[in-house]
């Protein structure tokens, strides 16, 4: 192992002040969220419908990070493959459970459900209802949600095999769930960001959309990893597998992924603009009207401009005092995003303060619940990989072929 990646002896952080805020999150963002479904259940759908699709997003980018990981055959993530494997899991039967309100309040917040019981279909929804059914939006949760259960617990369960065999059937497995799992996770993506987003306002259509809900939810994972892994590797549980060139290298696919994801943003509102057509461009013109003009210069500005800006620089990458807060600062700027994209179906005049509370409240119940679902999870496994062939390599330690050792051996006898 080399010096510059030998891991620093950090003092550990002290954590243990932090271990009831998630029951703290849940009592209090549970009060709020029942609070304001009695007072507005519309509006607790577009708040819930919110606080959803952010936290998704976090488990949907951990998936892809795990199915590229074994699609390129890579050994630097290795040590922090377990990590999001547990984010990956999030996705399954947790995220399917609290699908549950947006199901059941699902003709309230989406207007061509509304349209189809009153029998009001417009042309944009006759074009579409191959798509925009009743029955068609829960057959799209049903098949979403199974396979991303499949993929995300045969992933983990394969590789918690493989810390008790090491057997190379476990590596196959995984690469095997990767190769076809790449193609369904599009799918399925799409899909979902489409159904449960895009679907908000029916006229509206994109070709890029599902793109950008892929993009923003790998740029967020990647920040929260990044968190992750520091404590973990000042907590103990990494301190001897975590290097700098893991950490590095997370900040380095957080520089790539903000730039695609700018890319992606841009591409689709210059190609809508430049179009001209109202049948989209009434998506953007909304966009422009009250505080929600307000919230796109914040995503201009600060999504996009100040962490690609901090993130060029190489040393920042490896700068906790630097990454943390602008990991933190990821968060942030994906909520705004995620709201840009939500919240104006419902409340078009701008961003309301006066529900920021049931916001929050949502936020805080769905964030405490898969909070403790991951620590639960990461305490009954080991934290990183035990047995993976390739993690001898991700620390940088040569491991002599079985065969120039025994050559070595014979060699010697021979003398």
């Amino acid at each position: 192992m080399s010096a510059h990646n030998r891991p620093a002896a950090d003092a550990p952080l002290d954590l243990s002040r932090w271990r009831k805020v998630p029951n703290l999150l849940i009592g209090a963002g549970g009060l709020l969220a029942v609070i304001g479904w009695i007072v507005d259940a519309q509006q607790f759908g577009y708040s819930w419908l919110l606080a959803y699709m952010f936290y998704l997003s976090f488990g949907l980018g951990a998936l892809f990070l795990v199915l590229v990981h074994h699609l390129f055959d890579a050994s630097w993530s290795v040590p922090i493959r377990r990590v999001v494997e547990h984010m990956a899991c999030l996705a399954g039967p947790v995220m399917a459970l609290l699908f549950i309100p947006n199901a059941v309040l699902a003709p309230k917040i989406y207007e061509w459900m509304r349209r189809l019981q009153t029998g009001e279909i417009d042309h944009s929804l006759h074009a579409k209802q191959a798509l925009f059914n009743v029955p068609m939006f829960y057959v799209t949760a049903v098949v979403c949600f199974v396979i991303w259960f499949v993929l995300s617990n045969r992933l983990r369960y394969w590789s918690l095999r493989q810390d008790e065999t090491g057997s190379a059937e476990c590596t196959y497995k995984m690469r095997f769930y990767s190769f076809w799992g790449i193609w369904a996770f599009a799918l399925t993506l799409t899909l979902a960001a489409i159904m449960w987003m895009k679907a908000l306002q029916h006229e509206w259509f994109s070709t890029m959309y599902g793109v950008w809900y892929f993009a923003a939810s790998v740029w967020v994972a990647l920040p929260t990893v990044y968190l992750i892994a520091v404590i973990l590797k000042r907590q103990g549980p990494l301190r001897d597998v975590v290097q700098e060139k893991q950490i590095y290298f997370i900040g380095s696919l957080m520089l790539a992924f903000t730039v695609f994801w700018a890319y992606i943003s841009f591409g689709q509102y210059f190609i809508i603009w430049n179009a001209n057509i109202p049948e989209e461009t009434f998506w953007y013109v909304l966009r422009e009207k009250g505080t929600w003009w307000d919230v796109s210069m914040i995503i201009i500005f600060f999504h996009f401009f100040l962490p690609f800006l901090m993130l060029l620089r190489i040393d920042w990458k490896l700068k906790l005092t630097i990454m943390i807060p602008l990991c933190a600062w990821g968060w942030l700027m994906h909520f705004f995003d995620v709201a840009f994209n939500i919240l104006p179906a419902g409340r078009p005049a701008g961003y309301s303060l006066n529900w920021a509370w049931l916001d929050l409240g949502c936020l805080a119940f769905i964030g405490g619940l898969l909070t403790k679902v991951f620590l639960k999870n990461l305490n009954a496994h080991p934290a990183f990989p035990q047995k993976d062939p390739r993690l001898a390599e991700g620390l940088d330690i040569y491991v002599p072929p079985a065969s120039a050792g025994e050559a070595a051996a014979s060699h010697g006898g021979a003398k």
